[in-house]
């Protein structure tokens, strides 16, 4: 099986998360800086969330770009990932809604841990289906290491946003930097460098 459709499929999938989150923010009755300021927690958490999802879409681009071929195994893998990153914009607007409660926030870092398993296991499963490339395999195992570190931190993030939501969203907003620029080894390893 090419990749092609996968690739278009989660474009597709990750682009209507995006759209569903944008339409939950709900546009103020009056024309004042009042109504806007009550929108701010709404707002932060879309930016938030936004980033979040520009940061897995290009990661999996880059992922899915790399390889060959797909089986029936990568194919489950990456439906499994989209799973969890369509529930997003009700994190979202549940946390922004609610001003960051810790009770939203421990749950928007929970999901978040959730969509890390969900990449970590596509990961593995890409990694399985590329076994004769021992290049690409070495850049995948440094990828796994750095999701192993993020699914630390996302868990980390769920008892502490009891402690202070500002604690936990700190963890998730470093787990987010360490994503922000996608692994550049991947491209080297498909050209062969």
């Amino acid at each position: 099986m090419t990749k092609t459709r996968v690739e278009a499929f989660s474009d597709g999938v990750i682009a209507i998360i995006i759209t569903i989150m944008v339409l939950e923010m709900k546009v103020p009755h009056e024309a004042s800086w009042e109504a806007l300021e009550k929108l701010w927690p709404v707002f932060v958490s879309y930016i938030f969330s936004f980033l979040m999802l520009g940061i897995y879409w290009g990661n999996h681009h880059h992922l899915i770009h790399s390889i060959k071929e797909v089986n029936g195994g990568v194919m489950w893998a990456n439906l499994h990932l989209l799973f969890w990153l369509s529930l997003i914009p009700f994190a979202t607007g549940w946390m922004g809604e609610n001003h960051f409660n810790a009770k939203t926030v421990s749950v928007y870092a929970l999901l978040l841990n959730l969509c890390g398993v969900a990449y970590y296991i596509l990961l593995k499963v890409i990694q399985n289906c590329n076994k004769n490339n021992e290049t690409f395999r070495v850049v995948l195992e440094k990828q796994s290491r750095k999701g192993m570190l993020s699914l630390v931190l996302y868990t980390l993030a769920i008892p502490a946003a009891f402690l202070h939501p500002a604690i936990a969203g700190a963890r998730i907003i470093f787990t987010g930097i360490m994503w922000l620029i996608p692994d550049r080894n991947i491209e080297k390893a498909e050209k062969g460098v």
